[in-house]
């Protein structure tokens, strides 16, 4: 299948040219356009130069390292990521989900299994989840509106996140979701399958750790530091709280 126009574009980045030829082939083949970066230096030009969609990054880039490539696209663009490596460690996969990784798939892979995540990523982050229905028994309330945070303003109906300082926050379609989600219920602890429910419209998997990853970057845009959370807290071995102070605007 040829890319047509309009088709979407992925960046695979990766040190073996022979894991970087076998995605080109698998994603040409469903008709998505793709680039090649055997480094972190390339990458970095051609996301400077292309409208990416998405990237598949290999946290073991020979001399660079992934992990502060992640970083940097993180810092300069909303561009979904999926981590696609043959590091094993733990500690890696969570710090990679932290920084904003949207999936993480370990090698040896299926090509199958990857294109099928990264049509899900994509999914997410072209429509979004759909809003969790009004006045569903949990204590939602039954009107949408706006909310106030910790100097921030949510409005529900413009769907827009303004800061403390007045200006609007820049929010993903998901971001947002969830970002209501949590104002609608504060103080309420959730757990990832409970959040995956009232998030409907997304092909969530339990084992990509998508809503950790959603929440990091949430975080990223309303907490003052986000790696010590004071609005979007975990509880250990449950889930999440939004522990701010909520009330109507």
């Amino acid at each position: 299948m040829t890319a047509g126009a309009g088709a979407k574009t992925i960046l695979v980045v990766d040190d073996e040219a022979a894991v970087r030829q076998l995605l080109r082939d698998c994603f040409e083949l469903e008709g998505y356009q793709v680039a090649e970066a055997p480094d972190r230096t390339e990458a970095t030009r051609l996301l400077g130069e292309l409208a990416v969609d998405l990237v598949t990054l290999d946290l073991n880039l020979g001399g660079d390292n992934g992990l502060e490539l992640a970083r940097e696209i993180r810092a300069k663009r909303d561009v979904p990521i999926v981590m696609i490596t043959g590091k094993g460690d733990t500690i890696d996969r969570v710090v990679g989900l932290e920084l904003g990784a949207d999936d993480y798939i370990a090698k040896p892979f299926h090509v199958r299994e990857v294109l099928a995540r990264v049509r899900a990523v994509l999914r997410r982050y072209d429509n979004g989840p759909t809003p969790p229905p009004a006045g569903s028994g949990d204590g939602v309330p039954d009107q949408a509106g706006a909310w106030c945070f910790d100097g921030f303003v949510l409005d529900e109906p413009r769907r827009e996140l303004r800061g403390p300082d007045g200006a609007v926050r820049d929010l993903t379609t998901a971001e947002f979701n969830m970002l209501v989600m949590f104002v609608k219920r504060p103080s309420r602890v959730l757990s990832r399958d409970t959040i995956m429910d009232l998030l409907k419209g997304h092909d969530w998997s339990p084992l990509d750790r998508s809503i950790d990853a959603l929440i990091a970057r949430l975080r990223r845009k309303v907490e003052p530091v986000p790696d010590a959370p004071r609005l979007i807290k975990t509880v250990r071995g449950v889930g999440y709280v939004f522990a701010g102070e909520v009330k109507r605007a």
